[in-house]
């Protein structure tokens, strides 16, 4: 595998733009109002669990609960993307290296659970190794090409 420039971060069809871009443009307003509506929820889980859920116990059941779904989700938020990938039939959107990075933390996530037998730890984790499979196969399928406005770096 060559190191190359990540082509995507200029591409809108990515839906991906670089971070001086973010006030310019209303679409990013969006995104940064959800992650902000996000951190909120945060924010306010944080205050249920330790102003309202008095049992030490019974909180971190709760908050194993609450950090699971969180876990969850960041897992499968990349299926957006992988439908993208099947319809355009290129996987110029997604990450070889941060496919590898999911797969090897959440793959290690796991087996520090199993080893505890914390379910809140295997659960929330095995979307992680799911969806680096599916989308290795799709790396398969549909190998990147290479950009060619980039130079390879000579090593």
């Amino acid at each position: 595998m060559e190191l190359r420039p990540q082509a995507h971060a200029n591409d809108p069809e990515c839906g991906q733009r670089p971070v001086p871009a973010l006030s310019h443009h209303g679409s990013q307003r969006v995104v940064l109002l959800q992650t902000a509506t996000l951190l909120g929820v945060l924010l306010l889980g944080y205050g249920y669990f330790w102003l309202l859920v008095p049992d030490p116990e019974g909180r971190l059941q709760q908050l194993g609960l609450f950090c699971s779904v969180f876990t969850i989700s960041m897992y499968l938020s990349p299926l957006a993307d992988l439908a993208k990938v099947v319809q355009t039939k290129s996987t110029q959107c997604l990450s070889y290296p941060l496919t590898i990075a999911t797969l090897l933390t959440s793959a290690s996530w796991c087996l520090y659970g199993f080893q505890l037998r914390d379910p809140y730890i295997m659960v929330s984790n095995f979307p992680g190794i799911i969806t680096s499979f599916i989308r290795f196969w799709l790396f398969w399928k549909y190998p990147q090409e290479q950009d060619r406005n980039y130079r390879l770096l000579q090593t």
